[in-house]
């Protein structure tokens, strides 16, 4: 019984470190900025947002003048990363959610794409410095 509950305890503890193990800080100390422009409605819309230790912060412009701030959170893998956001709009536009990738485009030099259910579909650009 002691053995079977080391067990389960050295594997969950096996689990989470891998899960929540840091990844690359000395990489990511300094923020990673990008610009992203899109369209909903055939409205155009705007947005910059920066990037530190696999969480961001994005600023957008939408359609009808709506400005907002959505807060994302990476999932860093080797080429690409994922990521998933929620955020808040004016102009009645409310609570927003957001999805995307951004791919390493070269070393100093990423691009993405992503959605934003206030803001539409739109594309990014970035440098990592």
């Amino acid at each position: 019984m002691k053995r079977a509950i080391i067990t389960r305890a050295f594997v969950a503890s096996i689990g989470f470190l891998a899960l929540f193990a840091p990844s690359q800080v000395s990489a990511q100390l300094i923020p990673q900025p990008w610009v992203s422009v899109g369209g909903k409605d055939g409205d155009v819309t705007y947005s910059v947002g920066a990037r530190a230790f696999d969480l961001g912060v994005e600023l957008g412009n939408g359609p009808d003048g709506a400005t907002g701030v959505d807060v994302l959170k990476f999932l860093s893998l080797p080429v690409i990363s994922p990521y998933v956001g929620v955020g808040y709009y004016s102009e009645d536009k409310g609570v927003a959610v957001s999805g995307g990738v951004q791919v390493g485009a070269s070393d100093n030099v990423f691009v993405g794409a992503g959605y934003n259910s206030v803001r539409g579909f739109n594309g990014q650009v970035g440098i990592r410095f």
